[in-house]
């Protein structure tokens, strides 16, 4: 009886390891990549916008992908699954609007997989070729955790001179999640926004009241988020006590503060290792 119970008890001792071991490869196909890179380019172009994504691969979770090898995708059935990862993970995740009118749902133009070796989205032409090109031959060997998505989502407009702005909610996509945004405009301009997370709503092409309101809501934020700010203001408010006098050394500061940010963005801080 002994024997037979200790029998027992070894199955059930190697089926919970096997059932552990399952869970946790199940649990890292599903993990939260660290540093997550969006890339696009938005360009209204007649009556529609385009907007071009690259997303790497392993942020898009919970999808069912075909393989040919381990983790090397099956290009030749890939196609749906990547269509549904982009509709999922970023057309449906973000919203533009022209001018004050949010636009419809975009439709998904042309879509593919890509080797992490290609360099088409350092400009928007190349993007767009590589985008509405043939699809990737079937002997690349592209891995989920190093491969890239990229996709191209039309939307309807009124006109290519109106004001656009975008709502990108792909802060899911990773623990720290950057999105960089390149604006082409009709005339040839290229504006370039960086965001981190879910920002909310953004306005590429902002009236100078708009871009005002943002950057004293992003100075007070960035003062109210800074442990050394507020330190700083605090020594400088305690040798005052009448207010007209505190008035003109917090006005100081802030003056002092945008010089520099101004200087730095021109070119005109010191190269020095040390001034970062």
């Amino acid at each position: 009886m002994a024997s037979k119970y200790r029998s027992r008890l070894g199955i059930g001792a190697v089926l919970l390891a096997g059932l552990a071991a399952l869970a946790a490869t199940r649990l890292s196909a599903h993990e939260v990549p660290n540093d997550v890179t969006i890339q696009t380019f938005i360009k209204p172009e007649g009556p529609r916008l385009r907007l071009l994504v690259r997303i790497p691969l392993v942020a898009l979770r919970d999808m069912t992908w075909p393989f040919k090898a381990t983790d090397i995708l099956d290009i030749n059935r890939a196609t749906p699954e990547l269509t549904n990862a982009a509709t999922l993970w970023l057309g449906d995740e973000a919203t533009l609007f022209e001018g004050d009118r949010r636009l419809p749902s975009p439709s998904v133009a042309a879509i593919r997989a890509t080797l992490p070796t290609d360099r088409s989205f350092e400009s928007y032409d190349q993007a767009l070729a590589l985008v509405t090109g043939p699809p990737a031959p079937d002997t690349d060997d592209i891995s989920i955790k190093e491969g890239f998505l990229d996709g191209l989502f039309e939307y309807p407009i009124e006109s290519e001179a109106s004001r656009f702005s975008i709502d990108p909610r792909w802060g899911r996509l990773g623990i720290r999640a950057l999105t960089v945004i390149r604006l082409l405009r009709p005339n040839g301009a290229i504006r370039t926004f960086e965001l981190t997370g879910n920002p909310g709503l953004v306005r590429l092409d902002p009236s100078w009241f708009q871009a005002a309101r943002r950057f004293i809501s992003l100075g007070f934020g960035h003062i109210l988020d800074g442990t050394d700010h507020l330190l700083f203001l605090f020594c400088l408010v305690v040798p005052f006590r009448r207010f007209r006098d505190l008035v003109v050394v917090v006005t100081a500061f802030t003056v002092a503060h945008s010089v520099t940010l101004l200087a730095s963005a021109y070119g005109l801080a010191p190269e020095s290792l040390w001034f970062p």
